[in-house]
């Protein structure tokens, strides 16, 4: 955290209430001593999975920033919603602090906390993974399975439009589009290119 500038890094907050009759102003108010300088204010249900402010958040984010949560359950539907979000933010070295369970992921405690909170959903990835395996070896077996063709993009049009994402001039779904892949696809090369894993066509 400490090798990003502070020019660089980014505060910013997401605060979410049920419905248009609840008042943000408690979790603002919980939040504002972090000198948030831009701020995600969303009035959904929990159980909605459409919450365009996270997925703007999410998008706007970029290494080194941090994001800042009255609690777990403003930010997740679901245990398995919020590993899916901790996961997109370590794959984009983004900080998420979380006031009421101090959590912050840039610390070594915050980084235990999250490793026991996906310890407890390990059990069920495992069963449905080999779920899926069996499931492919089957369909090999009767050559239904063919496999996915690897999406391979030049390096030229990949490091144009990164530059433009790092810059904050392309929000992830506009990259997704500009190089032609989904957005899952797009996450997994993200990860990649963190990794110096990635390969071009």
């Amino acid at each position: 955290m400490d090798e990003i500038s502070e020019v660089r890094r980014m505060k910013v907050a997401y605060v979410r209430v049920s419905t248009d009759e609840q008042h943000e102003q408690r979790q603002v108010a919980a939040l504002e001593k972090y000198g948030i300088k831009k701020w995600y204010i969303e009035k959904v249900s929990g159980k909605n999975a459409k919450r365009e402010q996270l997925q703007t958040m999410l998008d706007f984010v970029r290494e080194g920033d941090v994001i800042y949560i009255h609690d777990l359950s403003r930010l997740a539907r679901s245990l398995k919603d919020l590993l899916d979000i901790l996961q997109v933010l370590n794959d984009k070295n983004v900080i998420l602090v979380s006031n009421k369970e101090s959590l912050d992921t840039s610390t070594a405690t915050g980084r235990l906390m999250v490793n026991m909170i996906a310890a407890i959903n390990q059990f069920e990835l495992e069963n449905l993974h080999e779920r899926q395996r069996e499931g492919i070896e089957e369909a090999k077996k009767r050559g239904a399975y063919k496999g996915r063709k690897k999406k391979t993009i030049p390096q030229d049009v990949w490091e144009a439009n990164y530059q433009k994402y790092m810059n904050r001039e392309l929000n992830k779904s506009q990259f997704a589009r500009e190089i032609g892949v989904s957005r899952p696809t797009l996450d997994k090369l993200l990860r990649e290119h963190s990794e110096g894993t990635i390969s071009f066509g």
